[in-house]
């Protein structure tokens, strides 16, 4: 047996087991990871508006806690607008839910010449034994909610944590890390770092002021209708149809539409006819202005990305898809070099119908 066997034998072993450990952790800190690549992101939005503060005298950390605030406190307001219009639309279902059950009777009563009741359906449901089995496991469902809030709020507060650090200490993480670099690399890392913060904070802008118009166009139209919950139904279409990719336009729609056709059916149409009209307002003119000089990526590559992103980390990574495709084709255009077209290709890229074919005479 050669002498390099034994030990190409436990070479192969080792790295097959540190393969496999790697593996397992890894698994095991995914979640872990993603929360950090959020976090990572959520601080490179907001580290413009601290390195604006910071410039002007104030602590960097005080800065970020300032920042952190307003942004914990525009979500509870509209958490709290949302959850008053959820809660007065159940509250008005639950009481007039025993006039329509006797409207229902009464229908069915007259149609099939029954003698139905209500009180008589109460008795037979609460001693049915579908009912007990229901309850029973509602309560052991009360539990799994209760564990996956605690779990999403732990999640949070492990985002919050990390974007906070991440944006208090941005320089001397910065620092920390060029300093394990060549100086030759440091420069590179530096400019890839100022192109993610710009393209991810503009993004962050840019889709912020888009949610404001939509959000006040909205609330014009609904106040105009009547409907009510308008102030929270304008934030909500604003909010979901922004920061939502690809479907949030729909998602934000809907919910207005719903409680429009509760005042009115033909509400309901007028209320899709200007989503439909703001929406095409929005993509050619209102969106283009404001993109242009912050996040200018093609539609398709944007809707490729999300598609992208979201198979590999689902909704996180639908929302952060397209920052992280801006910077890349930013960082990509400042070191790609461009040439200039020669005179076939440039005609070749024209525009149809300005350009004449000659086609040889047929003798």
């Amino acid at each position: 047996m050669p002498r390099w066997l034994p030990r190409a034998v436990v070479l192969v072993l080792a790295l097959v087991a540190c393969f496999q450990l790697g593996s397992w952790a890894f698994h095991q800190l995914i979640g872990l990871l993603v929360n950090i690549l959020i976090a990572f992101f959520l601080a490179l939005a907001i580290e413009p508006a601290v390195s604006r503060m910071a410039a002007r005298g104030m602590r960097r950390g005080f800065a970020t806690f300032l920042v952190f605030l307003g942004v914990l406190v525009a979500t509870a307001g509209f958490l709290t607008l949302l959850g008053s219009m959820l809660a007065g639309q159940i509250i008005e279902m639950v009481e007039g839910f025993p006039r329509y059950l006797d409207s229902v009777i009464d229908s069915i009563n007259s149609t099939f010449r029954t003698e139905f009741s209500r009180l008589e359906i109460q008795e037979s449901l609460l001693r049915s034994d579908w009912l007990r089995k229901y309850v029973q496991n509602s309560a052991t469902g009360v539990l799994d909610v209760s564990a996956t809030v605690l779990g999403g709020l732990f999640k949070l507060l492990t985002i919050g944590l990390f974007s906070f650090y991440f944006a208090a200490d941005g320089p001397r993480l910065r620092h920390a890390l060029c300093s394990v670099l060549p100086p030759a690399k440091q420069s590179e890392v530096l400019r890839a770092w100022e192109i993610a913060v710009a393209k991810t904070g503009g993004y962050l802008y840019s889709r912020g002021l888009m949610a404001l118009i939509s959000g006040v166009a909205h609330y014009v139209v609904l106040v105009f209708l009547g409907v009510p919950y308008a102030p929270a139904l304008a934030v909500w279409v604003g909010l979901v149809s922004q920061f939502i990719p690809t479907i949030g336009t729909y998602l934000a729609g809907a919910l207005p539409m719903l409680i429009a056709f509760t005042v009115n059916p033909w509400y309901a149409l007028y209320v899709l006819g200007f989503v439909v009209i703001y929406q095409q307002f929005e993509n050619y003119v209102l969106q283009p202005k404001l993109t242009s000089k912050t996040v200018d990526i093609h539609p398709a590559v944007a809707f490729g990305s999300v598609i992208a992103g979201t198979a590999l980390l689902g909704a996180v990574g639908a929302l952060i898809a397209i920052p992280a495709v801006a910077t890349l084709q930013a960082f990509l255009g400042a070191y790609v070099k461009r040439y200039e077209l020669t005179e076939d290709a440039a005609a070749s890229t024209a525009r149809p119908g300005r350009r004449r074919v000659r086609m040889p005479r047929l003798r």
